[in-house]
């Protein structure tokens, strides 16, 4: 497990003065240029979001841009499916910590979870989970709730507390669905008060974030971050 300290469920009062530390400010459209990317930065140090999350390719670039600002790097890995081998993903993972990701959102394998695979689960979280934590990095877990019943939303959520995550996730924000009320609480139950939950996919007004919050939820993933703290509605898709 990485040292930083990972807060306990948060209480509903955040406001749009203190809902930006929450929130991962991301980018993760494939057609993203530099110029996007380095927009999104400026947004996030300008605005104290808590990281910005992009894909692997960026990850130099981001963590360059956000020098001095205290804003994190995140990447993801195996994304959006989760469908490739676990020494795949350990590759992905150990790649983006080296270029400078402070976090790293990886996608479960599914089709494990829908089967009801624990062990499968486990397993892939852990070898990731090592690779990450070795550079003292924070891993999240994406579960994909849009595609599992609950009953394998909580096993997705036990495989990543006994693999030793840091986060659960909700959502990749391209399969479908995104992050409910629901799916906080019940995920929050299942891991207990000491590891964060990340709700991700539709959060896209101060109202939305708030939900979360009051759900259990530790951190916002969100392209609509400004839309966010302005307490105005955003229109992004994740």
């Amino acid at each position: 497990m990485s040292n930083e300290a990972t807060p306990s469920v948060q209480p509903a009062a955040a406001d749009a003065g203190s809902i930006a530390g929450y929130i991962d400010h991301t980018l993760l459209k494939p057609e993203a240029s530099e110029a996007d990317v380095l927009k999104v930065c400026a947004e996030a140090a300008e605005y104290g979001f808590k990281s910005v999350c992009v894909n692997p390719v960026w990850v130099k670039t981001v963590k360059n841009a956000l020098k001095g600002s205290g804003v994190l790097t995140c990447s993801v890995v195996g994304f959006p499916l989760g469908a490739t081998p676990t020494d795949v993903k350990t590759f992905e993972a150990r790649g983006a910590v080296l270029d400078g990701a402070d976090e790293v959102d990886m996608v479960i394998n599914i089709a494990a979870a829908r089967a009801g695979d624990k062990g499968a689960l486990t397993e892939d979280i852990s070898a990731v989970a090592e690779a990450v934590h070795a550079s003292g990095a924070i891993l999240k877990v994406i579960i994909e709730t849009a595609m599992l019943t609950d009953d394998q939303k909580v096993l997705a959520c036990q495989a990543a507390v006994e693999a030793g995550a840091d986060f659960v996730k909700t959502s990749t924000g391209f399969n479908g669905g995104g992050a409910t009320a629901g799916d906080i609480a019940l995920m929050r139950r299942t891991v207990g008060p000491d590891l964060g939950v990340k709700a991700s996919g539709g959060v896209r007004s101060l109202a939305d974030a708030q939900a979360m919050i009051a759900a259990g939820a530790t951190r916002i993933g969100a392209s609509s971050g400004i839309a966010i703290v302005k307490g105005e509605q955003g229109s992004a898709a994740y």
